[in-house]
Parts: structure tokens; sequence; C-alpha cells
């Protein structure tokens, strides 16, 4: 088979992200195969088109998944949310609030 996937990089990234949000960018390129520099630059650009927010906790990030954004191509009204289920996420549901109406 050729060297091509189905999923770029950007799309793997933001997988491993939704997997693993406490993954470091060299883990998360090393997951993927790419160099930590290119996982930077993906982190990068997720987060400016608003994909995902980056959350320093001590001297690491943590990664916060936007699902509702919806994805770059013409995909009609699908979410990134929708792509990263297929791709095995399990987005976690917001417990109700109890107490107070």
């Amino acid at each position: 088979m050729g060297d091509w996937t189905f999923i770029t990089n950007h799309g793997l990234v933001l997988a491993t992200i939704a997997k693993h949000p406490n993954l470091t960018a060299r883990e998360i390129g090393d997951n993927i195969g790419v160099t930590e520099r290119t996982a930077h630059r993906i982190i990068m650009d997720l987060e400016t088109e608003g994909y995902i927010t980056k959350i320093k906790v001590g001297r690491q990030n943590k990664y916060k998944i936007h699902s509702n954004m919806p994805m770059k191509e013409e995909m009609g009204d699908a979410a990134v949310g929708e792509l990263l289920v297929m791709l095995g996420w399990k987005s976690k549901k917001r417990k109700p609030k109890t107490g107070t109406p």
C-alpha cells in the first residue's frame, strides 16, 4: 500500500489529544509519527482555529476539545466531535447539577 492515509496529521493530532489530553507535544508527535516541532505547529493551528484550548497545568499543557466546532471541509453540518467519535473518542458527558433549581 502507498504512503498515504485518509486522515491528515491535523486530524490525527486532534484524535490523539481527544484520547490523551495530557500528552506532551513530543508524545503526540511520537504517537502519530511526526516530529515534536510538527506536533507543536499542528497544535497551534488547531488552537488558532478554535478546535482546542490549551490549558497550562503546572509546567505542562492539557488540551480541551471543542467538539461542536464545524469541520473545515465541505462536510455539511458535521462537527469535529462526530469525526472523533468515529475514531474511538468517548466524549465525557457533563453530569447534571444537583441542588438548587
